[in-house]
C-alpha cells in the first residue's frame, strides 16, 4: 500500500510481477486532507508494506493506522518512509506560523518526487524493503531497478536538453508544489499564489501579484489540474503571463500513466508555454 500514485508507480517498477500495489490517495485528491473509506482501512490492515511520502505530507495517516490496527505478529507489516535519503528543500520553514497553526510543510517541502533524480534514492529504499520481505526475489528487484534507472537517465538527459534554452526563466506557481522540479530544470520560482499551502490567496495578493509579476519579468504561471480556474485566469490576464497546467502526480492526466510519463507530459507542456514567451 502506498500513500500516493507516484509511489505506487515506483514500487511497481521495482517490484514488477512480484508485487500487487494500491494507492490510498487518488492523483487528484488533496494528499494532506485524505478521508479513507472502510475498504481502504481494510486494505491498509492487510498490506505487508506501507510506503509513505513522510514528513508531514500525510497528517491523516496516523489516525488511519490506528483505525486499521494490526493483529499479525510483530514486524510483519513494514512501514517505509522514502524521504529518509532525499535532500530536502525548505527545511528552514518554521514549524509553527505566528498564528500558532502548524505549517503543512513544516519539516521541508514534501513534493520531492517531482525531481526525477530523487527516484534514485526512493527506489533504492523500495528495493531494500521489498528484498527484506521477499529475500528470494532480491535479484529480481535489483534488475528491475537497474533497468528503470537506465531509462530514467536517458529520459532525464533529453528533458534537460529541452529545458536548457529556458534556464533562469522566472515563473510564479499557484501551489508550492514545484521547488524540486524548478531546481532540477533551472527555473526560478519568484512567488507562490497560495502563500499558505491549501489556503486560497487573499484579496491583497490578487491585487498586487500581477504587477509584481510584470516588474519581475514573469511570463509563465504554473497551475495544477485542481487549481481555481477563476484565480488562475484573473492573475494571468492581469499580469500578461501565460498559464500552463502541470501534472503533480501519476494518473492526474491520462498521458501521465507512469513516473516517466509524468515528466514527459510536464516538460512538453512547459517548453511549449515558455517557447511562446519572450
Amino acid at each position: 500500500m502506498t500513500t500516493s500514485t507516484d509511489l505506487k508507480a515506483l514500487v511497481e517498477v521495482v517490484g514488477g510481477d512480484r508485487v500487487r500495489v494500491e494507492s490510498l490517495a487518488s492523483p487528484l485528491q488533496d494528499p494532506h486532507t485524505l478521508d479513507l473509506k472502510p475498504g481502504q482501512i481494510a486494505g491498509l490492515r492487510a498490506a505487508d508494506l506501507l510506503v509513505r511520502i513522510g514528513l508531514d505530507h500525510e497528517p491523516w495517516l496516523t489516525r488511519a493506522l490506528q483505525a486499521a490496527g494490526d493483529q499479525r505478529p510483530a514486524g510483519r507489516r513494514h512501514d517505509l518512509d522514502v524521504s529518509a535519503h532525499v535532500e530536502l528543500l525548505q527545511t528552514e520553514t518554521p514549524r509553527l506560523r505566528e498564528s500558532g497553526v502548524t505549517h503543512v510543510h513544516g519539516f521541508g517541502n514534501t513534493h520531492y518526487w517531482l525531481d526525477p533524480e530523487n527516484a534514485r534514492p526512493i527506489t533504492g529504499d523500495i528495493e531494500a524493503a521489498l528484498a527484506r520481505l521477499q529475500p528470494a526475489d532480491r535479484s529480481v528487484f535489483e534488475d528491475n531497478r537497474r533497468r528503470f534507472l537506465a531509462r530514467l537517465d536517458e529520459r532525464l538527459a533529453d528533458w534537460q536538453r529541452r529545458m536548457a534554452l529556458y534556464k533562469g526563466r522566472r515563473v510564479v506557481v499557484v501551489h508550492d508544489t514545484w521547488p524540486y522540479f524548478a531546481r532540477r530544470f533551472g527555473l526560478i520560482v519568484v512567488a507562490t499564489v497560495e502563500t499558505t499551502p491549501g489556503v486560497p490567496p487573499t484579496p491583497a495578493t490578487l491585487a498586487t501579484l500581477p504587477q509584481r509579476m510584470k516588474e519581475a519579468g514573469v511570463k509563465v504561471l504554473i497551475a495544477e489540474p485542481y487549481s481555481n480556474e477563476s484565480v488562475v485566469g484573473q492573475i494571468a490576464s492581469r499580469s500578461g503571463a501565460r498559464a500552463v497546467t502541470l501534472v503533480p502526480s501519476v494518473g492526474a492526466d491520462p498521458a501521465a500513466r507512469d513516473y516517466l510519463g509524468l515528466f514527459e507530459v510536464n516538460i512538453t507542456r512547459l517548453t511549449a508555454a515558455l517557447a511562446g514567451t519572450s
